[in-house]
């Protein structure tokens, strides 16, 4: 397997050119041991960062362009809801596949792919004439956007030395978390001067300049990987993963009405499933063929930062459903009231990050992630006594500190997991990273809404208001998933930095 380029060995190499497949010269240049990096690797960096800003923004305008959408072409709420069920569904399935197509297609291939098909896809969702059109356009999309984000950590962690990517990470805890938050006020300023389809016709050009921008600047940062796909793998991948982001979703869904199909059974197959994908995997490391590597989980850090993210994941996404349901529903709160109480905390937490990004270069993940993690615990906590009557700024209040606490987390469990594997596992460490969020985001809603629905229905025949019922339900799943989170305190104390980042820092 041809290895990538080990920028932490090679600080001080001259800039070295060479060509690629396509013709196109590579940029392997490696930055020096001072804080400037070459020229050819900001400008990829800052693109990728740009592209993946889009792409995630695009994830989170359906929630607000729903209504519009099942008015004008005909359909109900729950077949409505597969504009996110497929689109989640894609991309649990696409991200492990992510660490090969990265090492085969190279940074080059891997983003003209990725802007490729998400250009194709907004194009097709905007013209649609149909669901089903609307509903392809959106797998496209998804396809590409489940490429970039593991291609943006990946990269960084290839051309970026270990004494910058913490504030280097922290911008990309900016974009993960700012995007999906302007999402929904996005869609909501474009819905009445341009209707649903503006949503995706604001987006198109956008992206169509930032493919161009790709096919003039970007160029490979790493050797490429000559190993073919694995059919089986993928097949495996596709059912395991996929069923198990369909069963957790649904479970969620058949909490509050009943469903079509009986959520345990995709969810036992996808995990009966996933046991022979990992067999598979384990299989064919010995001949460094894996579509996933799965031997990243022989480092400490690596596995004590999967646990992590899957709760924090689970506890985010379980508080970004149900808090605006609890909302709308038990306080009364139009839907633009809600919006706009939410974004606060999440514009604090893109903010946020790459502060915590110097902090991490600065003072290590530990003095930062324990606390963080607490901060976590307590803001869950807080969501736990909400009531018909909790003040409106003590709703505010409670937000703004979880998303703090969760941008305090993510920063340095990116750099501080990442950091300890070898150059060629950086692209397979980025796709179980972002796979374990989708599934960890799937569990954490079909948790949330599970216990609410189920507590708030047994306070109903006793007697209790929807209102109250509803309130009450929701601030036990958050009295748990604060218990949950909890747990993560002791495991924050078990990160390490890096022992190459920690050289170059004296030895923190």
């Amino acid at each position: 397997m041809s290895a990538t380029t080990d920028t932490s060995d090679h600080l001080s190499d001259p800039p070295t050119t060479a060509a690629t497949s396509d013709g196109a010269p590579s940029d392997t240049s490696v930055p020096s041991r001072t804080d400037k990096l070459a020229p050819g690797h900001l400008r990829v960096i800052a693109l990728l960062m740009a592209s993946a800003f889009t792409v995630i923004l695009n994830e989170t305008t359906m929630s607000v362009a729903l209504p519009p959408i099942m008015a004008d072409l005909g359909v109900t709420a729950t077949t409505g809801q597969w504009l996110t069920t497929a689109f989640m569904l894609t991309m649990a399935v696409v991200i492990p596949a992510t660490g090969f197509l990265i090492n085969r297609l190279g940074t080059r291939g891997a983003y003209l792919l990725a802007m490729a098909l998400f250009t194709v896809g907004t194009a097709l969702a905007m013209i649609a004439p149909n669901f089903a059109i609307l509903v392809t356009g959106r797998v496209v999309q998804a396809t590409g956007t489940a490429i970039m984000t593991p291609l943006l950590m990946t990269t960084i962690m290839t051309i970026v030395p270990p004494h910058r990517r913490g504030r280097i990470m922290g911008n990309v805890t900016l974009v993960i978390a700012l995007a999906p938050a302007l999402g929904p006020t996005l869609s909501g300023a474009v819905l009445d001067p341009l209707g649903w389809r503006g949503v995706f016709g604001v987006v198109l050009p956008i992206s169509a300049l930032a493919l161009i921008a790709g096919i003039l600047w970007i160029r490979d940062v790493s050797d490429k990987d000559e190993h073919h796909l694995d059919p089986l793998s993928l097949l495996l991948a596709l059912v395991a993963f996929g069923g198990v982001v369909w069963g957790l979703s649904g479970l969620g869904e058949a909490a509050q009405h009943a469903t079509a199909i009986n959520p345990w059974i995709p969810l036992g197959v996808g995990l009966a499933v996933l046991g022979l994908f990992i067999w598979r995997q384990i299989a064919r490391q010995r001949t460094d063929s894996a579509l996933l590597d799965l031997r990243t989980f022989l480092e400490s850090n690596f596995r004590v930062a999967v646990i992590i993210m899957a709760v924090a994941m689970m506890a985010m996404f379980g508080t970004m459903i149900v808090l605006p349901l609890v909302l709308q529903d038990a306080l009364g709160m139009a839907p633009l009231t809600v919006g706009l109480l939410m974004l606060p905390g999440g514009v604090a937490m893109g903010v946020l990050g790459p502060v915590v990004g110097r902090w991490y270069d600065r003072f290590g993940p530990r003095p930062i992630m324990i606390p963080a993690t607490a901060v976590v615990t307590v803001a869950s906590g807080a969501f736990a006594f909400i009531s018909p009557t909790t003040s409106i700024f003590y709703i505010l209040g409670a937000h703004i500190l979880l998303m703090v606490g969760l941008a305090s987390v993510f920063t340095p469990l990116f750099s501080a997991a990442l950091g300890v594997l070898k150059p060629q596992q950086y692209s397979h460490g980025s796709a179980i990273l972002n796979t374990v969020q989708q599934v960890a985001g799937a569990a954490g809603t079909a948790l949330f809404i599970a216990i609410m629905t189920i507590r708030a229905a047994s306070l109903e025949d006793g007697g209790s208001s929807g209102a109250a019922a509803m309130a009450e339900g929701a601030g036990l799943a958050f009295g748990i998933g604060a218990g949950v989170m909890a747990l993560t305190i002791g495991l924050a104390t078990m990160i390490k930095r890096p022992e190459s980042d920690g050289e170059l820092h004296g030895g923190h």
